[in-house]
């Protein structure tokens, strides 16, 4: 007979968040028990988490809303290894020192998802501790022995490295599954924790665990899967024309991040919506719905872009990039402060450095808006400047002979403009 869901699993069921699982019902009758403890991996593979972390973090943070306590595991250990999963070929090796710096980052980025106190506190664990001092005879006898090759072989991550002419596996990351399995039983057996979360990509190694704890614990433990996230038209999700897009606002800018969210294609921002926020599924869907039966400029995407911005960078980094959103689209530049201009700077426009001695002659505009994509030639650009189809700092450039010291906002910058959407930035250095 088929349990009901707890709200937990059937919030995920609504928000279309749920891949994989091993046994709803056996899970659901277990978290009907009491507060239940579950993990989730991060391995430290950059020094920053990418919006596609968000989804899991998300995770853990619905499960502790719903009771339940959260362990954020950053795997100080297994980021010396590498996951081969999804991977083609090989990972770089990062030395310790680098490593142990990216795991402190990572735990800076999770923390604020959670909370560390009341009475189901969140936990932070990094596998460092116990495979740390875990000699190679101990792993080989204790871990190793409890898994065949066949298992091993059996996992897709490894068959599809296998199967690529002239890759292969070396034996480092053929063993990260065992890490990753002996990870779910040392938490059981410490931290009560039954369930552990992933992408779909991480099945096989949630699989091993779950086989881990039986073994080792003689313990009944639960896996599930969350997807992974693509966008309607099938392009990898969480890259955009610059490359992946951080939680740091020091890799991408807070306005650069909220720009991100905004460009939601319409076929997706329901979808995000369910997946990146905590808004009720039926508000989205109305949102949405109230959007396409408007024909007017859609809400959903801006709804989007503030609720992921305000929650990963805070209240004031999303009123700053609203700030610069409003300014490029009136042209009005002046109430945008100094650290605006420079998330701008950072990558939020094409960007061209220029001496602060340098004046503004016609032939160094032409350039600089070759450069900067706002015209294919220098023939077009000086075109351009005839018609004064360019704005300096949101005002026509009626003077191009003098782009002098009055022209630099804050004294080092200069915004070109063309047309409703083409922006470029001179930073004077």
């Amino acid at each position: 007979m088929n349990l009901e869901l707890t709200p937990f699993l059937a919030d995920l069921q609504d928000r279309q968040l749920m891949a994989q699982a091993t046994d709803l019902n056996g899970l659901s009758a277990k978290m009907d028990q009491g507060p239940c403890s579950a993990y989730i991996g991060f391995d430290p593979t950059a020094d920053s988490l990418h919006v596609g972390s968000l989804v899991p973090l998300l995770a853990l943070q619905r499960w502790q809303v719903a009771g339940h306590r959260p362990i954020a595991l950053v795997g100080g250990a297994t980021g010396l290894i590498g996951d081969p999963s999804g991977k083609t070929a090989e990972r770089q090796l990062n030395t310790n020192e680098v490593v142990e710096m990216w795991t402190q980052r990572l735990r800076s980025q999770i923390e604020p998802f959670l909370d560390f106190s009341g009475n189901n506190p969140a936990q932070m664990a990094n596998n460092l501790d116990w495979f740390g001092g875990m000699g190679a005879l101990q792993f080989l006898r204790d871990v190793g022995k409890l898994v065949s090759v066949n298992t091993l072989m059996g996992r897709e991550a490894v068959r599809q490295r296998l199967d690529r002419e002239g890759v292969g596996i070396s034996y480092t990351e053929f063993s990260y599954g065992l890490l990753q399995a002996y990870d779910f039983a040392h938490l059981y057996r410490h931290h009560g924790c039954c369930l552990q979360l992933g992408g779909s990509d991480q099945w096989g190694n949630i699989t091993l665990g779950l086989d881990m704890v039986r073994r080792l614990h003689g313990g009944e433990a639960f896996g599930l899967t969350l997807p992974l996230v693509t966008k309607s038209d099938g392009s990898k999700f969480g890259k955009s024309e610059g490359g992946n897009v951080w939680l740091s606002a020091k890799k991408t800018s807070p306005y650069a991040f909220y720009q991100f969210w905004l460009s939601t294609a319409d076929e997706d921002v329901e979808r995000f919506l369910n997946f990146y926020t905590l808004l009720n599924p039926r508000d989205a869907f109305e949102t949405v719905q109230a959007d396409r039966e408007s024909g007017g400029k859609p809400k959903a995407q801006g709804m989007l872009a503030d609720l992921v911005t305000g929650m990963v960078h805070g209240q004031d980094a999303l009123r700053s990039a609203q700030r610069i959103t409003q300014a490029l689209f009136s042209r009005d530049v002046n109430g945008l402060c100094e650290a605006d201009f420079a998330q701008l700077a950072m990558d939020g426009l094409p960007t061209t450095q220029l001496a602060q001695e340098a004046n503004g002659s016609t032939g160094i505009l032409a350039n600089i808006l070759v450069s900067a994509g706002l015209a294919d030639s220098k023939n077009q650009a000086r075109s351009l400047l005839r018609q004064q189809a360019i704005t300096v700092n949101g005002r026509a450039a009626a003077d191009v002979q003098d782009l002098g010291v009055t022209h630099r906002l804050h004294g080092r910058y200069t915004l070109l403009q063309r047309g409703a959407k083409r922006h470029a930035l001179v930073v004077w250095a």
